[in-house]
């Protein structure tokens, strides 16, 4: 039986392997030595994973849905992404800005490509719908209906279901987004995304407070009618309040991993605004 006292031990193996992915981070000063080492760390970590899980029956399906749906994919997306990154930097190609801008420019828009391939699914997770986590989330419970990845049927039964691949697959492909657009800024073309403009704002609440905003307004489409990348929204806040957002998505996994109050910013926010204009009334 999956104990309570399991998730805690997930959680601690994922706190670990932050630490290590972060010690690579600093022993190499290249993209290869850091994915090769941090692919190392996360292959032990996701072994360990694995051994916690496999022919365990979950207490509830709620508990179920959870693992596979919240943690699992934090552990799996990093080995997509750092395998993903190791590829670009492998093959990438010594040659001019324009032939290197066309190399990353390709490989945004195998990002899109994967997106558009799985566009319901894609919409069901931004919009936090739980109505099909029983099929997509548990174990043994998929439904031949509905679109399943070519290799689904060579995953450990144990350790997998239906869609959390999906969900990792989206993780990482934001963090391979970002990377994308750094390297394309280094480049020296992107003059459209350098401003000269300096902004008299700077974020005073917390940094949880300002993504759970960033996060709300990404979700209802308040920027460019919904077509632009969440990680591109990061950015642009990043620049123009001054603060370092580079750990937008593990911030994010925390907060949807609340019990309760996961949006307890906004509620306050609407609490404050109400309280404002019912004191201008009075």
């Amino acid at each position: 039986m999956v104990q309570k006292t399991v998730f805690k031990k997930i959680e601690d193996l994922h706190d670990k392997l932050l630490q290590n992915i972060k010690e690579a981070n600093t022993q190499y000063d290249n993209w290869i030595g850091i994915c090769e080492a941090s692919l190392m760390k996360v292959d032990e970590s996701v072994r360990i994973l694995k051994s916690l899980i496999v022919d365990n029956q979950f207490q509830s399906i709620a508990d179920e849905v959870h693992f596979f749906k919240d943690w699992k994919p934090l552990f799996i997306s990093k080995f997509i992404y750092y395998s993903k990154i190791l590829s670009i930097e492998s093959y990438r190609p010594e040659a001019g800005d324009k032939v290197l801008r066309k190399y990353y420019e390709n490989e945004q828009e195998k990002l899109k490509s994967f997106y558009r391939d799985n566009a319901d699914f894609y919409s069901y997770y931004r919009r936090n719908a739980t109505y099909l986590d029983h099929k997509y989330f548990v174990r043994n419970s998929y439904d031949m209906k509905m679109k399943l990845s070519f290799s689904f049927y060579n995953f450990d039964s144990g350790f997998t279901t239906s869609h959390d691949q999906y969900i990792a697959h989206i993780i990482a492909n934001n963090r391979i987004e970002e990377y994308l657009r750094d390297e394309m800024d280094k480049i020296g073309n992107a003059v459209s995304e350098k401003s000269t403009f300096i902004s008299p704002l700077s974020w005073s609440s917390s940094k949880v407070s300002l993504i759970e905003l960033i996060y709300g307004l990404h979700l209802m489409r308040c920027f460019n009618g919904g077509n632009i990348e969440l990680s591109e929204i990061t950015r642009t806040f990043e620049k123009m309040l001054g603060v370092d957002l580079s750990n937008f998505h593990k911030i994010l996994g925390e907060i949807r991993l609340r019990k309760t109050g996961r949006t307890k910013f906004l509620h306050l926010l609407e609490e404050n605004l109400e309280q404002h204009f019912t004191d201008l009334d009075g």
